[in-house]
């Protein structure tokens, strides 16, 4: 898999040449279908706070996915 970003002309452009292929077999209707959907992919990169999270994972003994994987599962709870 591979991450690239593009400029609204890029992208414009590179969905117009695989829209104008006589032929679009799995691999380039998969493309296709891939760059109409990218726009709903545009997230900011994430932001964590590492040096938190490298302490954390030495305090515990486990690894800096595994604290982040515990970050991801919490939620704030809400008042009653």
């Amino acid at each position: 898999m591979f991450v690239v970003r593009l400029t609204e002309k890029q992208l414009e452009v590179l969905r117009a040449v695989l829209r104008s292929e006589e032929h679009l077999g799995p691999a380039l209707r998969g493309a296709l279908e891939a760059l109409e959907l990218a726009r709903w992919d545009d997230l900011p990169d994430a932001q964590l706070p590492w040096e938190d999270v490298s302490e954390t994972a030495k305090r515990q003994g486990i690894s800096e996915a595994d604290v982040i994987w515990d970050l991801s599962g919490k939620q704030k709870k809400q008042a009653a």
